[in-house]
């Protein structure tokens, strides 16, 4: 359980006491916060349970608590969607009732109404309430010491650019997918998971969406493959032959990966493959 209540995280509290507003739940420090009786389920929430809320700030900057998740927590990056904008400010859906505020002094460019843009949801202090940022930059650490090479990551596509694609690293780190090893569809607001490919001297990462290494890279297609197949009924219309633009949009892999992958499969007698395409054994 939660020694303190948290804005802008998941808390673990217990329920303390049942109202007509609904169930106010407390941290070990004995705060409280009101979970309103439209996240209530009765059945699951007795006097004295615990249960995992996520807890922001209401219209009237009070904490409350809620069931529902929001895009992105404190301290994390997401693609969020301009609902209203006002001269002091852009207001964003992040999922829960109350829109997340983009203070015009955290738009590095003047935010449209229906635009989606990469933001950092912050806390200011003084006030208690969460607001996002566009300035991301300085969020950004370039000193990676807790990753390693092949380490499985998650990342947030950030932008396209020429060499490919950049991306937020676990939160914490800027990193690049380049084009010519890109074999499934992405687009900026993706969320994916990658390899570390290698960290630069300058501690940006360069990223692949498969397993470095053949052998394990290998095992990842051969198990798309099987998985498709089977999803399919145990057939499908594709071979060696099949063009490469069909390869990567059905299988999100390279025709070379493919057929190695085919190859390995067949041999090892999991799958038959001929003119009309390939099965299941």
């Amino acid at each position: 359980m939660n020694l303190t209540i948290a804005i802008g995280e998941l808390n673990t509290l217990r329920v303390e006491r049942d109202t007509d507003y609904g169930l106010y739940l407390r941290a070990d420090n004995f705060e409280e916060v009101l979970l309103p009786n439209v996240y209530v389920m009765e059945n699951e929430m007795p006097i004295g349970a615990e249960i995992e809320v996520f807890v922001y700030t209401d219209s009237e900057d009070r904490p409350v608590a809620t069931t529902k998740m929001p895009y992105a927590k404190l301290g994390e990056f997401g693609y969020f969607t301009v609902v209203d904008y006002k001269p002091y400010g852009a207001f964003v859906n992040w999922g829960l009732p109350k829109d997340l505020f983009v203070p015009l002094s955290e738009q590095k460019c003047h935010f449209h109404i229906g635009s989606k843009y990469i933001l950092r949801v912050c806390l200011d202090k003084q006030t208690g309430r969460l607001y996002g940022t566009h300035k991301i930059g300085k969020w950004l650490s370039y000193e990676p010491k807790d990753l390693k090479k092949n380490q499985k990551v998650n990342l947030l596509v950030l932008s396209q650019t020429p060499l490919g694609f950049k991306v937020i690293v676990e939160n914490r780190y800027e990193g690049m997918l380049f084009e010519n090893e890109i074999f499934e569809p992405i687009k900026v607001g993706d969320r994916k998971v990658a390899y570390v490919k290698k960290i630069r001297n300058d501690g940006k990462l360069d990223l692949s969406l498969q397993p470095i290494g053949k052998k394990a890279s290998a095992n990842v297609f051969e198990e798309k493959i099987l998985t498709l197949l089977k999803e399919r009924g145990g057939a499908l219309p594709f071979n060696s032959k099949s063009d490469a633009q069909e390869i990567m949009k059905n299988f999100s892999m390279s025709k070379k990966s493919f057929k190695r992958s085919l190859t390995s499969l067949i041999s090892s007698k999991k799958i038959a493959s001929d003119e009309q395409g390939i099965k299941l054994l």
